[in-house]
């Protein structure tokens, strides 16, 4: 059930990406499409049994792997970045144009 729902995150903001005119709903969908990876991969690495790599009186090699979670905090600090970045054009866009909707922006730029 988990799985499902972390999917059905995922897809709504692909198809949010995909249909969404406005670029600020774009971005929002993009954002909500990164969470849903990011829960994704989270749900994959969680085990049962396993512990955290601290020196404890913990079996021999049931340790989790660290790897992971430096990857997931990784993905999490760069796609705050790409949304701040995303944002900041967004709003160089809002200045020139009196709408924030794709197609009104090329129609725009195109004549």
């Amino acid at each position: 059930m988990l799985h499902a729902c972390v999917y059905a995150t995922i897809l709504l903001g692909f198809f949010g990406i995909l249909l969404k005119e406005n670029l600020v709903m774009k971005i929002i969908a993009m954002d909500v499409m990164s969470t849903g990876v990011v829960a994704l991969f989270v749900l994959i690495a969680a085990r049962t049994g396993i512990y955290t790599p601290i020196a404890n009186a913990a079996p021999k090699g049931s340790f989790a792997d660290p790897v992971p979670q430096a990857v997931i905090l990784t993905a999490i600090v760069i796609g705050l970045s790409i949304q701040a970045l995303m944002l900041v054009g967004v709003m160089k866009l809002a200045r020139d144009n009196p709408t924030l909707e794709a197609r009104e922006i090329e129609k725009g730029y195109r004549s």
